[in-house]
Parts: structure tokens; C-alpha cells; sequence
């Protein structure tokens, strides 16, 4: 059944304007049309009014962790879980995720190997409900870096699926992407420098080198998979850049020369600025050397932000969601505005570009004909990044999957 939904005002993140007065038309899953509010809807299609609503694209957040024990620093509990339980939590995570107007994530590895696979295809297969996922599979990473579970006595061995990423060297990065790409991920995380909640390792210090970096970008791109590089330090940073990765992922430590490089790459930033805001209030959750590394790095990756910001880095939408709890990313928004992004380049961080970081521009991020119908609305200020915070209405793939603005009592 066609559906027109009608609105106060529309967010045109193409155009990086508010439209008065609009009616969207939707069949089957995609936007066919946008028009005057003032133009009759044809028969036989069901309207939808939502008042003095903005209605917006669907939002898309470039770094979640769906699957895993959700706002806790202690990964070894990964061992308590059995693969049922976590995907079963996950569902829970999509669902929290879509409510808040997420319809797209990138979701960017697991300690378990494929069992974000199994979520995306459950959501795309209906079982579930969810965002579009494009998911990592498995962490690439050194054997005792970012993206272990580390801390454990050195005669426990992990159980492969604990491991299955870890490399020593480039054949091994090489054999890794193919294995990971094979297991039906769609993307390639590296961990390219420590971790700022992994026992043992050092945000700042680099873990993979160039060559190894620059191998998993080509072996991925034999399958037209991207790569996207965990990169707090520096150095780190420039090596994932001139290897050719889709996108950096933290950027802690930016300087010019990073930037420099960005540019002339192309390369997107999707740094999660805002989790620290988080973190602050539920600091007891996480172990002093956590505390002492995020500390540490808060503020200069906030500097950096700025810095891309001005310089004018693509900026795309990555939260780390998982790290605190799934559903409230857009709180984000209102940290990029302080950082010096206006509320539309923020918005348009979080739709457009975001789905142009994923490849996915010709398909969401936008309120276009021939795209998903993925569309949510807030009673907000469009001007004010927190009214993205108060989604009440949410379309995935042309289909209804939260409505406060109209739905009436039950």
C-alpha cells in the first residue's frame, strides 16, 4: 500500500535547508516523490499526518558494536557469554537503536567472529527488527592489541572465534580479509594502534605497520569492501591514511600532517566525541588504567575534531555506541555543534555523508526519490541538535516501526 506522509517542515540535507510544508510519497519501501504539502494526495493512498513534526532521513550512525555486552570495560565477560545469548542481546540493541531514529549503522567488529553477520541477516530477513547493517565480522588486529581480549594468565588460549582476526604479518592480514570477507562480512576493521579500553596497550602507539595496512586495503578491495582504521595516535593515523582506508576511526591525536593527508586522500573521520560526556557520569564502571587513558585522550581528541572540522575534513557520524548504552547516539550531535559544526552540517555528518563514507549515497541518506523509505521525526526545533535526541517517529524501508506523533490511544 502507498503511503504519503505529510509534515511541517522536511530537513533537505542535499540542499542544507528546512522546506516548509511537505508531503513524501512511499511504495513499497522506496520515496517516490516529494511535494507541496498543498498538493492533493491521489486516492487509495494512506496519509499520514504528523502535525508540526520535522521530518528528517533516516539517521546513520558509522560506528556501533550491536553485539557484545553494552557501557562495560571488563571484555573479559565476553567469556561468561555463550554466541545464543549475545545475538539475543543484540536483537535488543537493534531495536534500541532503530527506536532512536538509527535506520543504517556500520557495525565495526566483535570479539566473537560473525555473529553481527547473523544479526544483519536476521534483521534484513525480518526475523528481527533493526537498522541496515553493514557489518566487520571480526577485529583485524595483532595478537596481544586493540582488538583482543587481553588480561588473561599467558597459558589460557582463547577459542578461535576469540582470535580469529589476530595477525602477526602481511600474509597473515592478507589471509585474515579474505577469511573475515568470506564469512560474509561487507567491511574490514583494523586495529591499527592500542585501545583505550584494552588491558595493556597504548591509544598512541601504532600496531600495524604501513605494508600490512596497505595489504588489507587492496586484498579488500578485490571484493569492493572498505577499510576502516581504529586510529588514536598520530603516527598510526598517517600510516591508515597513505595505505588508502576508508575511514578513520577515533583520531585522538590529529595533527596537521594528518589532515594534510586526509585531504588529499579523501579519507572520512568518524570520531565519538560525545561518549565521554557519558563516561564521566559512570566512570565507576571502568578500571583506573581505562579511566587514565580516557582521561588522557578526551579533550585532545576533541581538539582534533575542531581542527578537522575547520580544515574541512569529511566528517561522518561514529558514535562507538556499545561503549555506553545502544539508543542514544544523537546526543552526539549537539557535541559536533559545540565543536564547531552548525546543526545542519552535524545532520548531514549523520545522513549524507555518512552514506556516502558507507558507498551507500544512491540507496539512504537523503529524502530522495528511488531511496529507502527510512525517515524519522522529531516535534523539535530542526535548528537545535537535541531535537534529534527526541524521536517520535520512525519509517525503515517504508514500514512503520515506532509512531508517537499519531498514533492515538490503544
Amino acid at each position: 500500500m502507498a503511503i504519503a506522509l505529510r509534515c511541517a517542515r522536511l530537513v533537505d540535507v542535499e540542499a542544507g535547508e528546512v522546506l516548509p510544508d511537505r508531503t513524501v510519497l512511499v511504495e513499497g519501501d522506496r520515496i517516490v516523490s516529494v511535494r507541496p504539502g498543498a498538493e492533493p494526495v491521489p486516492g487509495g493512498i494512506r496519509l499520514i499526518d504528523l502535525g508540526r513534526a520535522t521530518l528528517a532521513p533516516g539517521l546513520i550512525d558509522l560506528h556501533t558494536h550491536l553485539v557484545g555486552i553494552a557501557a562495560c570495560g571488563d571484555y573479559l565477560q565476553e567469556l561468561r557469554q555463550s554466541a545464543a545469548r549475545q545475538a539475543l542481546e543484540a536483537v535488543a540493541h537493534a531495536r534500541d537503536t532503530l527506536a532512536a531514529g538509527f535506520t543504517t549503522v556500520r557495525d565495526l567488529g566483535v570479539y566473537r567472529a560473525f555473529v553481527d553477520v547473523a544479526l544483519r541477516d536476521a534483521i534484513a530477513d525480518g526475523i528481527v527488527t533493526g537498522p541496515r547493517m553493514a557489518v566487520a565480522g571480526a577485529y583485524v588486529t595483532v595478537s596481544t592489541g586493540g582488538g583482543m581480549l587481553t588480561g588473561l594468565a599467558h597459558d589460557i588460549t582463547l577459542p578461535r572465534e576469540h582470535r580469529f582476526g589476530a595477525v602477526r604479518d602481511v600474509h597473515d592480514v592478507r589471509e585474515r580479509v579474505r577469511e573475515i570477507l568470506h564469512g560474509g562480512a561487507d567491511l574490514i576493521k583494523l586495529i591499527v594502534t592500542g585501545a583505550v579500553l584494552t588491558t595493556g596497550t597504548h591509544p598512541g602507539a601504532p600496531e600495524l605497520t604501513e605494508e600490512q595496512i596497505r595489504a588489507a586495503v587492496e586484498e579488500a578491495g578485490w571484493y569492493g569492501a572498505h577499510v576502516a582504521a581504529h586510529a588514536h595516535g598520530a603516527e598510526g593515523i598517517k600510516r591508515a591514511v597513505r595505505a588508502g582506508v576508508r575511514s578513520i576511526e577515533h583520531g585522538t591525536e590529529i595533527d596537521d600532517e594528518c589532515i594534510d593527508l586526509m585531504l588529499r586522500h579523501g579519507t572520512y573521520l568518524s570520531a565519538d566525541i560525545w561518549w565521554s560526556d557519558w563516561w564521566t557520569q559512570h566512570a565507576g564502571s571502568f578500571d583506573d588504567e581505562q579511566r587514565a587513558k580516557n582521561d588522557e585522550a578526551t579533550e585532545r581528541q576533541r581538539q582534533a575534531f575542531a581542527k578537522a572540522v575547520r580544515a574541512g575534513v569529511r566528517i561522518g557520524f561514529g558514535t562507538d555506541a556499545g561503549g555506553f548504552p545502544h539508543g542514544l547516539q544523537a546526543r552526539q550531535l549537539a557535541t559536533m555543534c559545540d565543536l564547531g559544526m552548525t546543526t545542519m552540517q552535524a545532520l548531514r555528518a549523520a545522513t549524507l555523508t555518512s552514506a556516502e563514507c558507507m558507498g551507500w549515497q544512491d540507496r539512504v541518506g537523503s529524502i530522495a526519490p528511488g531511496k529507502y523509505a527510512d525517515l524519522v521525526a522529531t516535534p523539535g526545533d530542526p535548528r537545535d541538535p537535541a531535537s534529534y535526541t527526541d524521536i517520535r517517529f520512525v519509517m525503515r524501508g517504508g514500514a512503520v516501526v515506532r509512531d508517537e506523533l499519531t498514533a492515538g490511544p490503544a
